[in-house]
């Protein structure tokens, strides 16, 4: 089951993302192919196989909550792209 450069193109513009025409031809090239290798597992006999949500057992293991210093506001905005007082500008969404 191939997918389309329109597919590509509407999952790009859904995660607000601009591609350039040759992004959008390796993008369709290579999650074709990563679909195709996933459509292998139908191909399988997984009728006495229990559904599981993790191959492994996993047992949740809780860290105390202990309180920390937190960063300074100059640390947590060092690497922002853009500030207004003490919050991060980001740009509208449409």
């Amino acid at each position: 089951m191939p997918i389309s450069r329109d597919q590509v193109l509407h999952v790009a513009r859904l995660a607000c993302l601009d591609l350039s025409d040759d992004e959008v031809e390796r993008l369709t090239a290579e999650l074709g192919a990563i679909i195709e290798a996933v459509s292998k597992v139908s191909e399988l006999d997984l009728a006495d196989v229990p559904p599981t949500s993790h191959p492994l057992e996993v047992v949740n293991s809780w860290a105390e909550d202990v309180p920390h210093e937190s960063l300074s506001l100059d640390d947590v905005f060092a690497n922002a792209p853009a500030r207004e007082g003490d919050l991060f500008r980001v740009p509208p969404t449409a």
